[in-house]
Formats: structure tokens, C-alpha cells, sequence
């Protein structure tokens, strides 16, 4: 059974757009994909509201994913394959961050996990959702603005670059998902559904690619 640890923020968490809660397990894509891959893997979901790469949060303590992002691989050790799927709330107007300067951070946190896991554990780099146009408008978020929504739509060119460079796998949620017209920010059902398939569809590649690794090097031993 393979070990598959999610990180992430609000959209691995499952906060429903309205701000009622949290959708259930069966919704997440997070559950989606544990319920698809049955007893061939352990998925765990580790989503925190707020959470960016590297930025702390005014407000919320714990928020930077590079502070937990080495006690969550140790404490479920050994983790088989990290999926990282974050960078949304780097995007808010208070961390004035860029694309570059983003994907700088989610490199750290890459980099730190890897400090903390076997070296045979594999790296799934998601790009996230983009934020609706007016996001930061009244009655949305005011945390983001015009740019934020730009340097979101930035993330998956630069993300992809990453993941090429360092031989992460990568996919890219902004093609198979769109934020809520609820709060134009986090998914909905359909959006959880959606994203949930296609991170199913990319780790079934993972793991196929890996046994295939696997087989060729007993047949040559």
C-alpha cells in the first residue's frame, strides 16, 4: 500500500465557498481520490485554511507550509508520494509576491520535505485554480486584488518549469477546475469532483511509471 500525503490549503481542506463549513470527506477530491484508489494507497489529507509556501499569516499562526511541511512527512513516514498543491494565498496583496517569487517558495517546501523523507518518495507539483476576475471586490475577499488574480494565472508556467528542472511530476488545475461563482476563490462540488479525476488519472501515471522502474530493474538484477 503506498502512502500518499497531500499538502495544501482551503482547497485540499474543502471549505465550502458560501463559508459554511467544510464539504464532506466523500466531496474532497481528497476523498474522491482515496475512495478511487481503494487499498492500493493511504491517502492523507493535510489542508490548512490559509496556508501559503513560505508568507506568515498577520492573524493565524501556522500558516507557513515550510514550518509543518517536515513534521507532516516524518510523522507519517514513510511517505511513498507528496502531493503539493499550493500558492493561492502567496497571491494576496499584502506579500506583494511574484510568480517567480512564489515558485521560489513552494521549492522550498518541496525542498524541506525532502529532507524529512526517503529518497525513493515521489513529488506531484500542482499548480493551483485561478481566482475569479473581481475577487477582491466588496463582498468577496478583499485579501486579493486585480494582481493577485494576474500573478495566479502566472503560477502554472512557472510551476511546470519547476517541476521539469527538479523531475517532479506537475499538473496544472486551472485546466480542469474553476473557482466557485459563489466567492470566486475556492472549489465547489463539480470543481472537487473535476480536479479529483484528473489528480486520480495523474498519480495512477506515478505509480504506473514506477512499477514498470521496478520491474525492469529486477528483470536486469
Amino acid at each position: 500500500m503506498k502512502t500518499i500525503l497531500c499538502f495544501g490549503d482551503s482547497n485540499t481542506y474543502g471549505y465550502i465557498p458560501d463559508g459554511s463549513g467544510r464539504f464532506p470527506i466523500e466531496v474532497r477530491w481528497t476523498g474522491r481520490l482515496q475512495s478511487a484508489l481503494g487499498d492500493s494507497a493511504r491517502v492523507i489529507e493535510e489542508g490548512l485554511c490559509g496556508r501559503t509556501t513560505i508568507f506568515p499569516d498577520k492573524v493565524r499562526d501556522g500558516r507557513r507550509g515550510i514550518d509543518m511541511i517536515g513534521t507532516l512527512v516524518e510523522s507519517h513516514y514513510p511517505v511513498d508520494l507528496l502531493v503539493v498543491m499550493l500558492g493561492t494565498n502567496d497571491c494576496k496583496s499584502a506579500y506583494h509576491a511574484t510568480a517567480e517569487q512564489i515558485t521560489e517558495g513552494v521549492c522550498r517546501v518541496i525542498e524541506r520535505a525532502k529532507e524529512h523523507a526517503p529518497e525513493s518518495m515521489k513529488v506531484l507539483l500542482i499548480s493551483p485554480i485561478h481566482l475569479g476576475k473581481g475577487v477582491g471586490k466588496d463582498g468577496f475577499d478583499p485579501e486579493f486584488n486585480e494582481n493577485s488574480e494576474n500573478v495566479a494565472k502566472n503560477l502554472a508556467e512557472q510551476y511546470q518549469n519547476l517541476a521539469e528542472k527538479e523531475g517532479y511530476a506537475f499538473l496544472n488545475a486551472a485546466k480542469y477546475a474553476d473557482p466557485s461563482e459563489t466567492d470566486r476563490e475556492h472549489l465547489d462540488q463539480s470543481g472537487h469532483q473535476k480536479l479529483g479525476i484528473a489528480i486520480e488519472r495523474k498519480i495512477r501515471e506515478i505509480l504506473a511509471e514506477e512499477e514498470s522502474v521496478t520491474e525492469v530493474g529486477k528483470q536486469v538484477a
